[in-house]
C-alpha cells in the first residue's frame, strides 16, 4: 500500500525510455543501496556503535546522489531536449523545480 501511495503523489503518466545498459547499471547500483540499507538495519538492531552506522549512512546517501546524477543527466539529455525541440518551454521551469529538490 506504502508504494502505491508514493506512486500517485509523485507520478504521472508520463514514461520516459532509457537505454538499455543505463536501466542496467540503475538497477545495479539500487540493488547495492538496498542491501546497505538492509545491512544498516541490521547494525541497528545489533546495537552497532552509532559511528559506524552513520558512516554507512553517508555512503548510501553518496550512492543515492550517484543515481539521481545519472538520472538528471539522461533526463537533461533526452526528455528535456525533446520537449524544448518541440516547442515546450514549461520544461525549463519543471527541471528547475527537479533539481531544487536533489540534495
Amino acid at each position: 500500500m506504502e508504494n502505491k501511495k508514493i506512486s500517485e503523489s509523485c507520478c504521472n503518466d508520463i514514461k520516459s525510455h532509457r537505454p538499455e545498459k543505463l536501466n542496467h547499471n540503475l538497477g545495479s547500483r539500487l540493488n547495492r543501496i538496498e542491501g546497505q540499507i538492509k545491512g544498516i538495519k541490521g547494525m541497528i538492531e545489533k546495537g552497532t556503535y552509532c559511528d559506524d552506522i552513520l558512516n554507512q549512512i553517508s555512503a548510501v546517501q553518496s550512492a543515492l546522489s550517484s543515481v539521481s546524477k545519472m538520472l538528471l543527466e539522461n533526463h537533461i539529455k533526452t526528455c528535456v531536449s525533446d520537449k524544448l525541440l518541440n516547442g515546450d518551454e514549461e520544461v525549463i521551469e519543471e527541471l528547475i523545480k527537479t533539481i531544487g529538490k536533489i540534495k
